[in-house]
């Protein structure tokens, strides 16, 4: 148990609480890292700049950034990924410590949205390869930014969902419990 933590804070079979800042501070930064880098490569997609810059791979980010596959939707791949990152840095700065308990569906909305752009993060660097024979240096530099964020941001939302699991089986009205109307399931017995 870490200093200033009392254990009504830790969830009931963990031994540190996931949504300490230290825990969450670390996704936010990285969060709004992938905010610079996927708006600046939006940027290049968008034409508001004329070229990307790429030290290693030659044409390779122009080649990736100008696919099909990034430009797939009305909007770029890339203004999506700025768009996701900014969500993963406002729901992470949600909240205090006791949010896991207190605010389930902050921790839920933010593993969901973590979740599944480290996942198309890491099939668009499969693609790379595979289907371009091409490698962007940022891409992929978004893509470690977004897999690092999953573990602590996956270890929150169990907490989270593990509480929920307590509270239904408490016979607590789990939608109370998930907007944190209802906090204790304990007082419910």
């Amino acid at each position: 148990m870490a200093k200033n933590e009392s254990i009504d804070q830790i969830p009931p079979g963990w031994d540190y609480n996931p949504a300490t800042w230290s825990q969450r501070i670390p996704i936010v930064i990285l969060a709004f890292l992938g905010v610079i880098i996927a708006t600046y490569l939006s940027l290049y997609q968008l034409d508001y700049i004329d070229t990307v810059w790429e030290p290693f791979f030659g044409d390779g980010s122009k080649t990736i950034l100008n696919s099909k596959v990034s430009n797939v939707l009305p909007i770029p791949d890339a203004a999506l990924g700025a768009i996701g990152y900014l969500v993963d840095a406002v729901t992470g700065v949600i909240g205090g410590t006791h949010r896991w308990k207190k605010m389930p569906w902050i921790v839920i909305v933010f593993g969901l949205a973590v979740g599944p752009l480290g996942f198309v993060s890491v099939l668009l660097v499969v693609f790379q390869p595979v289907l371009f024979s091409a490698w962007c240096t940022l891409c992929l530099g978004s893509a470690i930014i977004s897999i690092a964020m999953i573990g602590p941001a996956m270890d929150e939302m169990l907490a989270s969902l593990q509480y929920m699991q307590r509270a239904k089986r408490s016979e607590a009205s789990t939608w109370k419990v998930f907007w944190g109307v209802q906090s204790e399931i304990e007082k419910v017995k």
